[in-house]
């Protein structure tokens, strides 16, 4: 119940499609696109995310007296730790060797997207406290009825990962790299606030990409064609092969983008010789640009960074966008002029002993994620004086 008595329902979903869109969409607002209906359901309904890959929907919902859905978190029992981008192997085969049974857990995320979003959904015009409550007191006794060790909220906003530690969560912060648009007007705009060697070579980065007759096309909308999906899926295949032994999103994935959300996605393709040789997906959120999966099957001197770094600064400056997220990893993507930015996570631990344990962990964890940020950030390419960097 509520603070006057009325009944609210928190309701466990086995598919996204249980709820309805617009529903869905109400509480998830329109800033990052991974977190809408159409995307979580994208991934379903291909078999991209499903029992059978370890990822078994299990959606929050919280609807107020009328029925009307006021609250939701995007959630999945896993029964191991692949496609979530913060890694806590460690903690599992501590626990389990302790003679603990660390899956299933419970993952709070938008499945192998390492993207900064929303992750405790409220919609707008009720108490944004008292329904994040609620919805973070269903995380823990979800994982009582499910009889999991832990639940992690992976990716989360800043203020949702302060939120959560005031009820029980554990911090951890990492570490991405982030490219910032200060109203630049051209990419030339850009380049001018670099210092002058990391400038040239950019600009050699560029003209190298394309020197073997390369050329290169962003495509949106009704331009994204089955023949380019087909491509794209091929260098996603043969690159995520090699990098993780097995790529989690199916051809079908794909597809089903392209006839529900096109508008919201920027595919940067290479071509040569007629034929499309490497690319990258993107995902345009309000005010971001979200890289996600690069693949290639020729390789060429820096193709990679111009397809899914400058053309990704080329695409925000034009839409007037605010960031660039490229992704996880990447310290040399420094030098390209994304910097260091923070990410969060918030972890509820089961087991006391294993709780405590972890918590001095993370402790000195993000002891170092803040030093090595600073380092970093000082070893940043912008000329001395310009105010372009965070």
């Amino acid at each position: 119940m509520n603070d006057t008595g009325e009944t609210i329902t928190l309701r466990v979903h086995g598919a996204i499609a249980e709820i309805a869109p617009e529903a869905w969409d109400a509480c998830a607002g329109d800033i990052n696109p991974t977190v809408s209906h159409v995307f979580l359901n994208a991934l379903e309904e291909s078999g991209s995310c499903s029992a059978r890959s370890g990822w078994a929907p299990q959606h929050l919902s919280f609807s107020d007296p009328a029925g009307r859905i006021i609250g939701a978190v995007p959630m999945y029992l896993k029964s191991h730790s692949y496609g979530e981008y913060v890694f806590d192997w460690g903690w599992a085969d501590a626990y389990e060797r302790a003679g603990g049974r660390y899956y299933p857990k419970l993952q709070a995320s938008v499945p192998f997207t390492p993207a900064t979003g929303p992750r405790l959904l409220v919609r707008a015009g009720v108490d944004q406290d008292q329904i994040a409550t609620a919805l973070a007191s269903g995380l823990v006794a979800l994982c009582g009825v499910s009889k999991a060790s832990s639940a992690h909220v992976t990716f989360a906003r800043e203020a949702e990962w302060r939120f959560l530690a005031r009820h029980g969560f554990l911090q951890r912060t990492d570490q991405q790299f982030h490219w910032h648009n200060h109203g630049f007007g051209s990419f030339d705009d850009f380049l001018a606030t670099l210092n002058s060697r990391h400038r040239k070579a950019i600009k050699r980065e560029r003209r190298e990409a394309v020197a073997a007759g390369i050329t290169i096309h962003s495509l949106t909308g009704s331009d994204i064609t089955e023949d380019a999906w087909d491509a794209f899926f091929a260098f996603y295949m043969e690159t995520g092969s090699r990098k993780w032994g097995r790529p989690y999103l199916t051809r079908s994935f794909f597809s089903l983008v392209g006839e529900t959300m096109a508008d919201d996605a920027l595919l940067v393709m290479a071509r040569r010789n007629n034929r499309w040789i490497a690319g990258a997906i993107n995902f345009i959120g309000s005010d971001t640009l979200f890289g996600r999966n690069w693949g290639a099957i020729e390789h060429h001197p820096f193709l990679h960074f111009e397809v899914c770094y400058y053309q990704a600064i080329d695409f925000a400056i034009k839409r007037g966008l605010k960031t660039v997220e490229a992704g996880a990893q990447g310290e040399h993507k420094i030098a390209r002029g994304y910097l260091p930015q923070t990410t969060y996570s918030a972890h509820y631990i089961a087991d006391p002993d294993l709780r405590r344990a972890i918590s001095d962990y993370l402790k000195r964890e993000r002891a170092y994620v803040a030093e090595a940020g600073r380092e970093l950030s000082e070893a940043g390419p912008f000329r001395k004086g310009a105010d372009e960097a965070p």
